[in-house]
């Protein structure tokens, strides 16, 4: 068995671009992260992977990313599962404020503490903490089995809650998952032993895009 486990977070977005707080704001993707999710399909399949199942968010952006990957892929009509439980963190009321706004209204440390602490939460919004309490029960129970089964899944989610999961893969720790960034468009694959620990990690590098015929992929 493969026990094959792909995480991709989205391609850029409108308001990753103009510097937005966006957590579960639905804006679509920029042309550049068009580009990133369908330079991120191509790696994946020059790397001969293809997938039995996909999860993703609720959210466009992930959905469209995921859209262009399965198109690059040819398989656009992979079985998907879309669930709120893998969407982006919830920032409350930062959500749709520039990042450096709200630096200005708030400060430098109590905003970076809003962003990088496990636990402290923005007013009406989540912790990474909270977003870990609903990625791991929704992983153990829908997308584990289906790895351990033999599966080959992607998973196509957002920044901090795809740290979630990798949280748990990597046996990071509350004090060194904040440090944690991820970048948009970049595959990381991970191959599950039987008891579901990590037998091997590698993070794909996507080259330039190359000079192709466009892919006409609703957004969802």
């Amino acid at each position: 068995m493969d026990r094959i486990l792909v995480l991709l977070r989205h391609g850029q977005s409108d308001w990753n671009l103009k510097n937005l707080f966006t957590g579960w704001k639905d804006p679509d993707l920029t042309s550049k992260g068009v580009e990133e999710a369908r330079a991120a399909g191509i790696c994946l399949k020059e790397r001969g992977l293809t997938f039995d199942r996909a999860f993703t968010s609720s959210l466009v952006r992930a959905q469209h990313t995921l859209e262009l990957v399965l198109a690059e892929l040819g398989t656009p009509g992979l079985e998907t599962v879309k669930d709120r439980a893998i969407n982006e963190r919830d920032y409350g009321v930062l959500c749709g404020l520039n990042k450096d706004d709200a630096i200005r209204k708030w400060g430098a440390d109590q905003v970076t503490q809003w962003r990088r602490s496990y636990d402290v939460r923005p007013p009406g919004g989540e912790s990474l903490k909270d977003t870990v309490a609903r990625v791991i029960p929704y992983y153990c129970q829908k997308i584990l089995p289906a790895i351990l089964n033999g599966q080959r899944i992607i998973v196509v989610a957002h920044g901090n809650s795809l740290r979630a999961l990798i949280m748990v893969l990597d046996q990071l720790t509350p004090e060194t998952i904040p440090k944690m960034e991820l970048e948009t468009g970049i595959p990381v694959i991970y191959r599950l032993k039987p008891d579901s620990t990590v037998d091997s990690k590698e993070m794909l590098a996507p080259g330039p895009l190359r000079e192709i015929a466009p892919v006409a992929v609703a957004s969802a």
